[in-house]
């Protein structure tokens, strides 16, 4: 009977995936297909690459992707040192009041992000950084996420470490470096792919405090090639240019799977 049931519920998580797969299936199908053909039904062996020499020239997608490598790397950098710091402070530093303050960036976690665009946004003009790299990195340089994670990780490092590190003359400082973040390299991989496929395809944001070129990410570049066209939806183009922006972290999802997997189960992800 149990083993029944385990193959019923296998069947359907296929089913789900098979059904998540269709938008993706059709817009790599649509992407690469000439443009009279692009909404006919049924499989044809026609493929081009002219969708793609259209939309490289038709936007700046150059400078998109080079904005937006720049805030990601950026961003979880800046992630990785003050989550680090935080966390450690969190498992390890005695100080008053430390529950209260570790509740309060639990209670941020819940805060959806939207909801602070607003005082965002008049913190960003008061500083004269709307339309920057900078503006779009700056509210996320500390994550909550980040330092649970970690937090939780570091409290099942043995104190027992610490002090041989202090025995051995090590400040604080070395401790962390030295064996909290070599030790904990599972969750800052989970982590890393959170923070990353997050700003990578952050949308809303970018869009209200960016109005140039030189400062706009992936997602609002193909938003606004999108709506480039004035009549008619050229949807070979537009899958063409979503296909641009999807296949890094499509590709790399491909090509470190088991990674992403084995990373998320070290770290204690449900």
């Amino acid at each position: 009977m149990l083993r029944n049931k385990l193959k019923i519920s296998h069947a359907f998580i296929y089913m789900l995936a098979l059904v998540w797969l269709v938008p993706l299936v059709w817009v790599i199908s649509t992407a690469f297909r000439p443009k009279q053909l692009a909404l006919q039904p049924g499989l044809s062996l026609e493929f081009t690459l002219d969708n793609f020499a259209r939309v490289w020239a038709a936007a700046p997608f150059a400078q998109y992707y080079v904005n937006t490598l720049l805030i990601v790397v950026c961003v979880f950098a800046v992630q990785m040192i003050t989550a680090t710091m935080a966390a450690f402070a969190f498992a390890r530093v005695r100080f008053r009041g430390q529950n209260l303050v570790f509740l309060l960036f639990l209670v941020q976690i819940m805060i959806p992000a939207d909801v602070l665009i607003f005082p965002n946004y008049n913190v960003l003009k008061e500083l004269s950084l709307l339309d920057t790299k900078l503006g779009i990195m700056l509210p996320y340089f500390a994550s909550a996420f980040g330092i649970f994670l970690l937090r939780q990780m570091f409290k099942t490092i043995p104190p027992e470490l610490d002090e041989a590190a202090v025995m051995e003359g090590c400040s604080k400082w070395q401790v962390l470096w030295k064996i909290y973040f070599p030790l904990a390299r599972p969750s800052y991989i989970a982590f890393g792919l959170v923070s990353v496929s997050y700003h990578w395809n952050n949308f809303l944001w970018p869009l209200i405090i960016t109005n140039s070129v030189e400062n706009r990410p992936l997602t609002v570049g193909l938003a606004i090639f999108a709506q480039s066209f004035e009549t008619g939806a050229q949807w070979t183009e537009v899958s063409a240019a979503t296909l641009m922006v999807i296949a890094p972290l499509l590709a790399g999802f491909l090509l470190f799977q088991r990674q992403f997997m084995n990373s998320f189960i070290q770290s204690g992800i449900k």
